[in-house]
């Protein structure tokens, strides 16, 4: 079964694409009071069910389409329910922001909640994110795939450095350097985007020093707030191709700053390599207009009409990792060989 049937998920969800079998008989549909509305039309009595559901631009009505199609499979007595996630919806919501929650565990009990057995996805924003969860997850990784693009598509790539756009991803980056044996560069300085723990109340020290609601013999010391130190670049990457790493790009404001970055301090082509794209609102514009020369990411998340709007970006298929994850799971194999030198950083 395939939720959100859409034609822009074809080539994530076609049979020919996937196991071979044919996609189950449901129907998802709107009603006129907006209200998402789903009909199993086959019998899934005792029988092991695969929902496979990419994230579309509407992403709530998606995450609801889901939610109801493993509950109506639930309540027709299905003996198991997996749910295919290429890209897990608010992964990036998995920390405590100021007076905010943790988005990523309210959608793990929901799909729990809803029924689910089991979770298929790819590159969690956070590994944590697992926990969340008391079911299995097999968190699976794109990395091979865009290795191997690096290794085919760009021909002179061992004259290449790996770059991280700030710290937080150089483990990535270091993963990346030390299978295809090249060097790392991290840019240290950029600005603080949202994901940053800078926006995080529990980081921001008070202006002033108060001792009002304490007892008066206790003092809490002030905190030296942070300063963030101009841009830099640790590793040389003069005359040498950049392959910027990364999970997720959605706003690609960071990407352009760190390309432009680049090729000041030398790099004569830039690469974007990222498993999940997103690419939202002028995302492929900005990317058209940078210095970016070649965006590349998986088909986690339908982009044909980015990839229309810009040229500049390309897919590599991981469907057949996620097929092979299905076969496995209904013939109760081992999910160890789609991990086989897969390094914890990944």
């Amino acid at each position: 079964l395939g939720g959100g049937w859409r034609s822009e998920a074809d080539s994530l969800c076609s049979e020919s694409v996937w196991t071979g079998l044919p996609l189950g008989a449901a129907f998802t549909f709107c009603i006129v009071s907006v209200e998402t509305r789903v009909q199993i039309q086959e019998s899934v009595r005792g029988k092991d069910v695969f929902v496979i559901q990419t994230v579309s631009k509407d992403v709530n009505t998606t995450i609801m389409e889901m939610l109801i199609m493993v509950y109506a499979c639930r309540t027709s007595c299905a003996r198991s329910i997996t749910g295919v996630l290429p890209y897990f919806p608010y992964s990036k919501q998995c920390k405590m922001r100021k007076r905010g929650s943790i988005v990523s565990k309210l959608m793990a009990s929901m799909m729990c909640k809803a029924g689910l057995t089991h979770l298929i996805t790819m590159d969690l924003h956070q590994k944590e994110i697992q926990g969340f969860f008391n079911i299995p997850v097999d968190n699976l990784r794109a990395s091979p795939f865009l290795l191997q693009y690096i290794q085919e598509e760009i021909p002179d790539y061992r004259n290449a450095v790996i770059v991280a756009k700030s710290p937080a991803s150089a483990k990535r980056a270091q993963s990346f350097a030390e299978r295809l044996r090249l060097g790392i560069a991290v840019i240290h300085g950029e600005a603080q985007d949202a994901e940053s723990d800078q926006v995080d109340g529990r980081h921001s020290p008070p202006t002033v020093k108060t001792t009002g609601a304490i007892h008066p013999s206790m003092e809490i010391p002030l905190l030296i707030p942070k300063e963030k130190p101009p841009i830099s670049v640790v590793g040389d990457v003069g005359g040498r191709i950049a392959i910027i790493v990364d999970d997720i790009i959605d706003d690609v404001d960071s990407f352009v700053a760190a390309a432009e970055t680049l090729k000041e301090r030398g790099a004569y082509k830039i690469f974007v390599m990222a498993t999940h794209g997103l690419l939202s609102c002028e995302a492929p514009r900005f990317i058209e207009e940078s210095a970016i020369d070649e965006v590349v990411v998986t088909n986690t998340i339908p982009h044909e009409l980015q990839k229309l709007q810009c040229p500049k970006i390309k897919t590599v298929d991981i469907s057949m990792i996620l097929s092979e994850a299905i076969r496995r799971i209904h013939n109760g194999e081992s999910m160890s060989y789609l991990f086989r030198n897969i390094g914890v950083d990944d």
